[in-house]
């Protein structure tokens, strides 16, 4: 492919991050969580059980939307929405900047969900059922739609420039942090705030879910459910929250003085263009991902340190990604020098919202030269042989990192970062 040129070479860089998922409400607490092994998992709080062949999730826990939210305005938002909202102030007071009218034509937001306002949807459709269409709130539309966390996100802020959202299965959130990325690389914004969010615990979500066969059933066991490339792993767990990154060009981000966490330098995409729902043989698509993805950011597999990897605990899909990784990496790969972890067996599956709150972890990992652990893994699968950070973290000098993304329709997202240094 030709290489970029002029305006495209602007580099970007992140300032802030926020986390919400069923580990902790903000970055201090999951990061602390991760590195402790704690369990997001556990029975579903959210609705009754009654019937449902899958009783547990990693539900966040005590969330008040109105510490975010007037609750006039709460009331017509999707929890998904208000998850946005937390993640989004977090990452916004973590960086410290400040949208004015100097800068907020230049200013957007890219937010992306797989799924929306689920909890929306089933409540107005039992409403209808109930008494017929003149009860549909006429809230359902906009509390439900994806693009409406991106859209309040930019109406609390006050953020004129690029709005957008990604709806691609688990992929979505890094599929806007890389689309995000590529805004600023071309000169549409300056500053973006992107990720995703995700609020699937619901009756039909878990239930569709588990009719696919898709979710572990250890309904005895919530907190060991989720165990990525251990040869007993039988499904993933549903989590939910948000992931959302401040991305900025980087003299803007310098102009002002911002703390930089990390830059972001490489965003690789592919289409595994096989099955609605399986991998390709191999991992051809996620191999592809990660190397468009080092591509762009003009480094080879070798300087890569730390993978936070998609792995979801599903029999197939751990296994394909681990064989892509092998393949990328070779024999880094496979003498454990790289090291990659899945944490979602201890947030579940945020579906996605995964690639936001995942990249956020990738940055900690680097801020605090730390791999975060794989919990659960008892017995590696002898088709898996990497290097997984088993339950326990690993300190290790981290310069670059790569977080992976794949989702249902067999759409790929992949992200590099680099530590920052003058």
């Amino acid at each position: 492919m030709p290489q970029l040129r002029g305006q495209f070479q602007r580099r970007v860089v992140v300032t802030g991050i926020g986390l919400i998922c069923g580990v902790g409400k903000t970055v201090p607490e999951v990061w602390e969580g991760l590195l402790a092994g704690r369990s997001g998992m556990a029975e579903i709080k959210a609705f009754d059980l009654t019937g449902h062949s899958v009783r547990f999730a990693a539900e966040v826990k005590d969330f008040d939307p109105l510490l975010f939210v007037e609750k006039k305005e709460s009331r017509k938002m999707g929890r998904f929405i208000h998850f946005a909202l937390a993640a989004a102030a977090e990452a916004m007071a973590h960086s410290g900047l400040i949208i004015d009218e100097s800068n907020r034509d230049q200013f957007g937001v890219h937010i992306g969900s797989g799924i929306g306002g689920f909890d929306v949807i089933e409540r107005e459709h039992s409403a209808m059922l109930a008494g017929g269409p003149r009860k549909i709130s006429p809230f359902f539309i906009p509390g439900s739609i994806v693009n409406l966390a991106a859209g309040h996100v930019s109406i609390k802020y006050n953020a004129r420039g690029p709005n957008e959202a990604t709806a691609t299965a688990c992929t979505s959130s890094a599929h806007s942090i890389g689309d995000a990325f590529r805004i600023i690389q071309r000169g549409d914004a300056d500053a973006m705030i992107a990720g995703g969010t995700e609020a699937a615990i619901t009756p039909m979500g878990v239930g569709g879910f588990a009719a696919m066969k898709a979710l572990s059933t250890r309904n005895d066991d919530p907190i060991h459910a989720c165990r990525p490339w251990d040869k007993d792993r039988d499904g993933f767990v549903v989590g939910e929250g948000a992931g959302i990154l401040i991305l900025e060009e980087l003299e803007f981000a310098k102009a002002r003085g911002a703390n930089i966490l990390a830059e972001i330098i490489g965003y690789g995409m592919s289409a595994d263009a096989f099955h609605m729902t399986g991998m390709a043989p191999e991992g051809e698509g996620c191999f592809r991902a990660m190397s468009n993805a080092l591509r762009v950011a003009g480094i080879t597999p070798d300087q890569i340190d730390y993978v936070n990897a998609h792995a979801t605990s599903t029999p197939l899909g751990d296994a394909m990604e681990s064989k892509a990784i092998e393949n990328v990496f070779g024999e880094r790969a496979l003498n454990h020098t790289l090291l990659v972890s899945s944490t979602k067996s201890m947030t579940g599956h945020l579906l996605g919202g995964a690639g936001g709150l995942e990249a956020g972890i990738t940055i900690m990992a680097m801020l605090n030269q730390i791999a975060p652990p794989t919990m659960n893994l008892e017995n590696v699968d002898p088709a898996c042989r990497l290097n997984y950070v088993p339950n326990k973290p690993q300190a290790a000098k981290i310069d670059y990192a790569l977080s992976n993304s794949f989702g249902f329709g067999g759409t790929n997202g992949s992200l590099v970062f680099k530590r920052w240094t003058e």
